[in-house]
């Protein structure tokens, strides 16, 4: 496969060279998003590369742990692991790719196609929050394994996936066992984005932002009290009624 490279102003594509036109409209998603990320957050970063692989297999070798993120995972998540970044990096999936890997239900092919803006998202977050990742090293990795709900949360938040993700999380209602508030590691691509848009239908985008650009020191049920302004039981039980509207 022949690899060229498409540049905007803050981005640079790594790419196959039949998805040029892909990639330059992908670039001009992301420049808008990043700008729009600007007015959030308090530094979004800039110069990152953006690799597009064309198949699953070529993003999985690039990241070997991501098949065991999956088996990991909850089953009805699995499906929108599509991406991975690092301190400088987004890899994404093709367009092509995630129309492949879309499945039937409504909101599939819409949550998978804003992969990218979760991917930097994560790295914005990381650049506003020093305690998350990137970069990983043995301790923001274990901090981001507890407050992964935060972390995966904020992302899919940011980048406008949790409306698309209902059937989603439906299945894994239906499923699973009942998830555990906040969301375990295994629930946080899925059920993260919920507080966030729980936090936002109450108190505003702000309050979102302020909830994931601090890591409370007394754990993740302080900082969603912090958050709510409420006692955790109480923000737990209309947070289940909240994913039961959802489903």
């Amino acid at each position: 496969m022949a690899w060229v490279e498409t540049n905007s102003l803050s981005f640079a594509a790594r790419h196959d060279a039949g998805d040029a036109t892909e990639a330059s409209r992908l670039l001009e998603r992301l420049e808008t998003f990043r700008t729009g990320l600007e007015e959030e957050l308090p530094a979004v970063p800039d110069e990152v590369a953006v690799v597009i692989h064309p198949r699953p297999f070529m993003l999985a070798l690039a990241h070997p742990w991501l098949p065991l993120a999956r088996v990991a995972a909850a089953p009805a998540s699995r499906r929108y692991m599509a991406g991975w970044f690092t301190a400088r990096e987004i890899h994404v999936l093709s367009s092509a790719a995630l129309t492949e890997r879309a499945s039937r239900v409504p909101g599939s092919r819409e949550a998978l196609a804003l992969s990218p803006e979760h991917e930097y998202a994560h790295l914005a977050l990381g650049r506003s929050n020093r305690l998350l990742p990137p970069p990983f090293t043995p301790a923001s990795f274990a901090r981001y394994l507890r407050w992964a709900w935060l972390a995966e949360g904020a992302a899919t938040w940011l980048s406008g996936q949790t409306p698309h993700l209902r059937p989603a999380i439906s299945r894994r209602l239906r499923e699973g066992p009942r998830p555990e508030f906040p969301p375990a590691t295994k629930d946080s691509f899925l059920l993260g984005g919920t507080i966030f848009d729980l936090l936002e239908q109450g108190a505003g985008r702000e309050a979102c932002t302020a909830l994931a650009l601090h890591l409370e020191p007394e754990g993740p049920r302080a900082a969603i009290e912090r958050a709510f302004m409420r006692e955790s039981a109480e923000v737990e039980r209309d947070w289940r009624a909240h994913l039961d509207e959802l489903a």
